[in-house]
């Protein structure tokens, strides 16, 4: 499986840039022909939450056209990181993913379940309720949003469901940068699974992003570990690892789950 991990930074408040921006990034992704292309967390609006209202995608749908078209155009699935969608029936505003298959079908809508108090997150936007997991060519993948993170018990959640594949899109800051590595790093061993994760890079107000957008394998080791620029990353997997991982030590299979 071949993946182009969009570590972009994004302009806050201003959608119209952004659009523009990550479409051309991704025009650019596309010379190494992924099967799966990946856009970092909030990337039309930034943390400007004090307007969510205003800027935030009515439905979702200017961003679901653009990557719906974009991954049928390209044969390529779209995992497009996350944006504000402004809910137009509750006036609802979310902190949403939106996934493509190759033919441009959604595959999934998944708002965010853990709000980031830190970022005010629970002031201005609604959680969600169902987690993200999707299967896509016989491959099951499990989706989370940045402080998803933090919580084991929704990896183990995903992998339990199936996946063997966890990707969590970003907007980690620079202060807390070695949480994020270790965190994910975490995450890979102890679910024995691939961990790809993208991240913004750049600067809002006074909080630095770090870009270092990582791919991970099944036993913990760094396949890429990205730089704090503006880049496009190129891995390409064998989800086979899974398996082969999983048969060695059999973690996943040794659960007690009548216990815990």
């Amino acid at each position: 499986m071949k993946i182009a991990l969009i570590q972009m930074d994004v302009k806050i408040g201003d959608p119209e840039f952004n659009f523009k921006h990550a479409e051309s990034l991704m025009n650019q992704a596309m010379e190494n022909e992924p099967d799966v292309m990946i856009l970092p967390e909030m990337w039309n609006t930034g943390y400007d939450l004090e307007r969510a209202n205003e800027i935030a995608d009515e439905d979702g749908k200017r961003t679901k056209d653009m990557l719906s078209s974009f991954a049928k155009k390209h044969c390529v699935m779209v995992i497009g990181g996350s944006i504000l969608t402004l809910h137009s029936e509750s006036e609802d505003v979310t902190n949403t993913m939106f996934v493509f298959s190759r033919t441009g079908e959604e595959l999934l809508s998944y708002d965010k379940i853990h709000l980031f108090r830190l970022m005010d997150e629970h002031k201005f936007l609604k959680a969600g309720n169902k987690i993200g997991l999707i299967e896509w060519e016989e491959i099951k993948i499990g989706l989370m949003i940045c402080y998803d993170l933090r919580f084991p018990q929704l990896s183990r959640k995903l992998v339990n469901d199936g996946a063997k594949l966890l990707v969590n899109v970003a907007q980690w800051p620079t202060a807390r940068v070695d949480h994020w590595k270790h965190l994910l790093i975490a995450r890979a061993i102890e679910n024995q699974s691939f961990v790809v994760a993208v991240n913004r890079c750049g600067k809002s107000g006074d909080t630095d992003f770090p870009g270092h957008s990582m791919v991970i394998d099944p036993l913990g080791k760094i396949v890429l570990e990205g730089n704090k620029n503006e880049e496009i990353y190129h891995v390409d997997i064998n989800i086979d690892d899974v398996n082969e991982v999983r048969g060695h030590i059999p973690v996943i299979t040794d659960q007690r789950l009548d216990l815990y």
